[in-house]
Formats: C-alpha cells, structure tokens, sequence
C-alpha cells in the first residue's frame, strides 16, 4: 500500500509503502481527526515510522493495495 501525505507549507511530502491494508489506515486517520489528536503514527514495511502532527496535513493519498512491480520475469 502506497502512502502519500501532503504537508501543510512545505514542498515536500511524505511517501512510504505499507503493509497496512486501506482500512486500517483510514480508520486511523480517522479517529485521530475525530478525536482532535496531536499525531498519528504509521510504520513502513521496513519498520521505520512516522509521526505525523494532525495540525500539518494538507492531504492524504492512499493507494492500491496491488503493488507495482518492475523488472523482468525470468
């Protein structure tokens, strides 16, 4: 799953790939919206997260769950 968010006056955006399915990632966004939380935390599949204030998003862009290979098939 792709992962895309855009932060608020700032250039750059923070783009990762998880193992997380759309859901789960929607359903945190979504609480901590509704709850007025600080922050959310997502992890990558390498393990690295990310803490991201709530106050900063500019948009949030969620992928397929299909990923993209590239290469060729032997």
């Amino acid at each position: 799953m792709d992962i895309r968010i855009g932060i608020a006056n700032s250039p750059r955006e923070i783009n990762f790939e998880t193992s997380q399915s759309a859901a789960d990632i929607e359903k945190v966004i979504a609480d901590a919206l509704e709850a007025d939380s600080k922050f959310i935390k997502l992890s990558d599949d390498k393990g690295k997260v990310y803490i991201v204030p709530v106050v900063s998003f500019s948009y949030i862009e969620v992928g397929s769950e299909q990923s993209r290979r590239v290469g060729f098939v032997a």
